[in-house]
């Protein structure tokens, strides 16, 4: 393995409590009752637009939209509120960068908003490129994202592992040709697990344990690495 890419919302990062927030903002502010934050956390993984469609129900497209920018603009202001890198992140890409893996992000929050959020974590500068949902014409579960962040890491799709805590990672990473390991941790873990991902940690120390050995091997598609 000479890649590895990383899921950020519910994979790097917790960020539930402010996505939950920004999301109930949006609710209130149409006069909408609140969710509680386990549905709400369901939702993530698909942008903001899908976010909020779900949450806010049939409404008109306008309506959708202006959604959306409420949900944008308070977001932005909040995403650093309460959210946090999950525990051992940061020694699993020490781990990994020691290991001479590359390490990239591939998500579908915003570019913009996920760079702000590793940034003001300390984890930006551990990640060579990163692929945020408006980065591209298409985003998870289309391939397109992790293969052009193979061709910057160096390496091939058989090379890299994706990590992630989603079907719709999972996904990707088929579809790429790569490797997948589940974690535990994300959002929905009993949902994940029931797409048979092959391959699920229950932390970051689980996952370095099993990736340090597999750097610079070929790994199975869409698989785990052992």
């Amino acid at each position: 393995m000479r890649h590895a890419a990383f899921d950020l919302d519910g994979t790097l990062i917790d960020s539930r409590a402010d996505l939950v927030e920004s999301v109930n903002h949006v609710l209130a502010s149409f006069d909408r009752p609140t969710i509680d934050p386990p549905t709400l956390a369901g939702y993530v993984g698909h942008g903001a637009r899908a976010l909020l469609e779900r949450a806010l129900g049939p409404m008109e497209p306008g309506q959708i939209d202006e959604g959306v920018r409420r949900f944008m603009r308070y977001y932005g202001e909040h995403l650093l509120d309460e959210t946090r890198a999950y525990p051992g992140v940061e020694a699993l890409l020490d781990g990994l960068d020691e290991c001479g893996v590359v390490l990239t992000v591939l998500t579908n929050k915003p570019e913009a908003l996920s760079r702000t959020i590793l940034d003001g974590l300390g984890l930006g500068d551990r990640f060579v490129a990163l692929v945020g949902g408006d980065t591209l014409p298409t985003r998870k579960p289309d391939p397109l994202g992790l293969q052009w962040l193979c061709n910057a890491a160096g390496a091939l799709p058989a090379e890299s592992l994706l990590v992630g805590d989603s079907p719709v990672d999972l996904d990707t990473a088929r579809a790429a040709g790569a490797a997948f390991c589940g974690v535990a941790w994300g959002l929905q873990p009993d949902v994940l697990a029931a797409a048979r991902p092959g391959w699920m940690v229950r932390d970051a120390g689980e996952l370095l344990t099993g990736l340090g050995p597999l750097a610079g091997r070929r790994l199975d598609s869409g698989g785990g690495g052992g």
